[in-house]
Parts: structure tokens; sequence; C-alpha cells
């Protein structure tokens, strides 16, 4: 790899050009790093339903043509000026988040909202210079959350990249860069369930099932997967799921029959489905004195969440959390060495598999709801 630094590479990226049009494999220009960069050849990919969103560019600013992904492993190949603690060769995660480890939200042991590398989904460039690294013909391509890695290539800054054991199987780790750790640590970094505690998942997507088998992790007595979509409950009893409800069945609010099930509300529970309603039924379904409810979706801009202060007055607690409150560098190495000794399954999430060629397939089967991540191949 070492042939290559300093040196601009041509190499294959899937392009999108504009929005919801499939994706176009192209040979782009891929810049060398500058100051706090790093250039990362990217061995296995996955897409996220956070891609797939500002693909369609529904309800914020679009930005294209762009190069999408940022669930990804891959090998640094190079470093720019200033870069001391990675090395070509060196095995690493791209984190959509980054943790320049300066900032006052860096420096606090609660917080992983670096003021610095803090997801900026509008931008489609370089910090460093207000500039792309990615380019085709001069024309500039358009970066996305500072990863961009659906390119054989992409640049990085060294705050959104998380050294790993080089031991961890890049096609398994992969899926641990966003929604595995997002909904996982949800709930054993920030709902934190007791030891037989009940637990309530709303949601049983990829981060939702993630934060179910936090739940099973931690050692709850029942796990109550709460999805419209049915087809999901039988899948989620391998992640520890243990009842199930589909808020259609019933004529009262889904907060009402979950406190008759289980005797005044759950201990914990874990909303990642972005939806409003679901939001403030996984609050109110929380039982008071101790219930902790913690919302992992992000919701429509537009949207209020309105709940009575009693349901605050009365000792319920109410958290937002973001990555899974992981901070990237110091953090997700931690989560990789739990995959390794076997304390977390990540093969469980892994439903497809697609040589780069057929990335466009990965997006059917997330548009059509089937399977929970595709691992994207590289090389093939």
């Amino acid at each position: 790899m070492a042939g290559t630094a300093g040196q601009v590479i041509k190499c294959k990226a899937a392009v999108a050009w504009e929005a919801g049009k499939p994706l176009v494999i192209e040979e782009v220009e891929v810049a060398p790093p500058q100051a706090m960069e790093v250039r990362v050849k990217i061995l296995y990919t996955s897409l996220c339903h956070t891609d797939v969103y500002f693909w369609e560019a529904k309800g914020q600013t679009p930005v294209f043509p762009r190069i999408f992904g940022h669930e990804a492993g891959g090998i640094v190949e190079s470093v720019g000026e200033g870069v001391t603690d990675l090395a070509p060769g060196d095995h690493v995660l791209p984190v959509f988040t980054g943790e320049c480890k300066e900032c006052a939200h860096c420096k606090s042991a609660e917080s992983n909202m670096c003021d610095l590398l803090r997801i900026n989904t509008d931008r489609g460039v370089m910090i460093n210079d207000g500039k792309t690294r990615f380019s085709i013909n001069g024309k500039p391509i358009y970066h996305f959350v500072g990863t961009s890695t659906f390119s054989e290539y992409t640049v990085i800054h060294v705050g959104c990249l998380a050294k790993i054991n080089p031991m961890a199987p890049l096609d398994k780790v992969c899926v641990l860069s966003c929604g595995i750790s997002t909904g996982f640590g949800a709930t054993v970094n920030v709902a934190k369930p007791l030891k037989g505690s009940t637990v309530a998942i709303f949601g049983l997507g990829a981060v939702g099932l993630a934060a179910a088998e936090g739940a099973r992790v931690s050692g709850a007595s029942r796990i109550i997967g709460v999805d419209l979509n049915a087809s999901r409950f039988e899948e989620a009893k391998k992640f520890g799921c243990t009842e199930f409800l589909n808020p259609m069945d019933y004529k009262k609010p889904v907060q009402e029959v979950i406190a008759e099930m289980t005797n005044g509300g759950v201990d914990r529970s874990v909303e990642c489905t972005g939806n409003i309603k679901a939001m403030i039924s996984a609050f109110e379904c929380v039982h008071d004195g101790w219930g902790v409810a913690v919302l992992v979706g992000v919701p429509h801009k537009d949207a209020e969440f309105k709940t009575h202060p009693m349901n605050l007055l009365n000792e319920r607690t109410l958290k937002g959390t973001f990555f899974g409150n992981y901070k990237p560098r110091s953090d997700l190495p931690s989560v990789v060495e739990k995959y390794m000794n076997k304390e977390l399954e990540v093969e469980k999430f892994i439903t497809h598999s697609v040589p780069f060629s057929e990335i466009n397939k990965a997006f059917e089967y997330m548009l059509k709801g089937e399977g929970l991540r595709c691992i994207i191949r590289m090389e093939d």
C-alpha cells in the first residue's frame, strides 16, 4: 500500500448521481489525505437505513452527486500530516460521528457528542479545507457523513476511525460501526436494565433487535417487542424477545396494554422507530418510581413530544441517546472485543451478502423490508 501514499488513487465507487436513482459504479479519483485525515481501503461495507433515507432525499437538503455508505471495515492505506495514532496496515471501523478528544464533550465522561466531528448530514466536503477528496474528470463528488464507504478507497478524518483488533473479521464487525452499536449501547449504556427486569423494545429493525440483544445480555427476564409488522416477531426471538405486541391489534394505547401486562409498567423501554407516537408510548409505558425510557429513533423535524408533566413528576425518566453513548475511538474497540469474546453475537444481524457490482440489490432488500443487514463485498 505504501506505493500509493501521497498519490491520487483511481478506484471504483458507487455514485448516487440523483435522488432515488440506482447507484452507478464509476471510476473515481481519490486524493491523498490532508492534515488529520486518513485514506482507507474499504474491504466490506453494509447498508444502513440512514443511507437509504438520504439517498431518497425526503425531507432534507439533497447533496448530489454523492458517495454514500458509513457502516464498514477497512485497512489504513496512508495517513496525512499530524496523524499519530494510526498507521498504514491498521484495521479500522469508520464511524459517522467522531471523537476529537479535545472538546468539552470528548473530555466529559458522560457525552459522546463531539463538537468538531458530530454527524453532519448536509456537509459533503472535508472540514480541513471545505473540499471533496473524490472527483470524476475534475468534477467533485460529495462525501456523506464524513465516511463515504461505498468506494474502494475513501478519505476520513482521523477522529472518525476506530482502530480495532486486526484478528476481528471485518466482514462481521463492520456492522458494529453504526446500527448494532447504537441499539446495543442504548440498552447497556443508557437504559441499564438490572438482571431480572422487564424491558419493552419499540421497533424490531436492526437497531431495535440490537437493543433487545442488549437487554438479553443484561439478564432481563421479559423482553417485550413492539412492532406494526407481525412478520418480525419470529425473528426477534433470536435476540431475546419473549413477548410481542402489535399496537394495531388493540383498541387502547399500547402503553396501557403494557402496563396491564407488567403490573404497572416495564422497568425500561427503548424506542427505535423515530415515530413520535411510539416515542410517547415508550415513555408512558415505563413504571412510575423507577422506569427509564430511552429514545433512539430520529423523529420528523416538525414532530412534538407531548405527555402530561405528572408522568415525569411520578419519577419516570426520559433519556435520549446518540450512537449508544459510545465514544467512537475510545469505546468501539471494546465492543469489537465483546464480539471476539463471544459476549456479543453479530452474525445473526447479517442476512444477505452481495458483491460490490450488485450494490443496488442491497437497496432493494432494504426497501422491501427483507432481512436486517446486507454485507457488500468490495473485492469479489
